[in-house]
């Protein structure tokens, strides 16, 4: 069964995938929310012990767990408004594939940090995935060719291009490693995720084209397909058909 990409949808579909991406980051931020009490509950045990530690093996699968984690309250307050815009502007034309960049840049963030940090460091924050989020959603309109999406990255990258600050170098005890892998997954997921629709319907049309004018008998001659590959000759089957031949 054909299935229609989310932004060729008409306005009331595309409604009710931007009301599914809202309650889909609702939910997420709840979650996250609920594991900071159950973190704080337990003296920030969860953040030591499922937060990325760089270059041991076993604690590689920390980097699925770790965007979870915070460090404290106002680590996690000032992650989530970020979160749930960058999210919700991701997920709004389509849950489905916002749920494999999720995975992308959860693995690039992590992946960066777990090649490259300090062993004795760990980090834990969802903002890697709040810089992969912002990178998909800057460039997601250039590769859909979508001129909604086009603005609404210029306007993002314009008002929040101060956050790439962050993503290099040189703050104290902010992982600017884990906000570039983040980064370099969402800029890349704009081009993995990209709507191939288009291509789909660019290529469909001459095929169609060719089917329905491979399938049409020529009255008079036998039955079988004309190849569009050799106009003179069906040209010259016309003329004879023309003449009652």
């Amino acid at each position: 069964m054909a299935t229609e990409h989310p932004s060729t949808l008409d306005p009331a579909r595309m409604i009710a995938e931007a009301r599914k991406a809202f309650f889909v980051m609702f939910a997420l931020l709840c979650v996250v929310w609920a594991v900071q009490l159950a973190n704080w509950a337990d003296s920030y045990r969860l953040s030591l012990d499922f937060g990325i530690m760089a270059h041991q093996p076993g604690r590689l699968p920390d980097v699925l767990t770790a965007p979870f984690l915070h460090a404290n309250w106002r680590h996690l307050e000032g992650n989530s408004g970020p979160l749930f815009v960058f999210g919700f502007l991701a997920a709004y034309r389509g849950v489905s594939r916002f749920l494999g960049l999720t995975l992308l840049v959860v693995v690039t963030s992590g992946l960066a940090v777990w090649l490259f940090e300090r062993g004795e460091v760990v980090t834990v924050g969802a903002s890697g995935v709040i810089y992969g989020y912002f990178g998909y959603v800057v460039l997601r309109g250039l590769f859909d060719r979508n001129l909604i999406d086009t603005l609404i990255g210029l306007v993002m990258g314009a008002s929040f291009a101060y956050i790439l600050t962050t993503a290099v170098p040189g703050t104290p005890g902010v992982s600017w490693l884990a906000h570039l892998g983040g980064l370099a997954g969402g800029l890349a997921g704009a081009w993995i995720f990209r709507d191939r629709g288009p291509e789909r319907a660019a290529l469909a049309r001459p095929a169609a084209a060719s089917a329905t004018a491979a399938s049409a008998a020529v009255p008079g001659q036998p039955d079988g397909p004309v190849s569009s590959a050799d106009p003179s000759r069906a040209q010259l089957l016309k003329d004879l058909d023309d003449l009652g031949l």
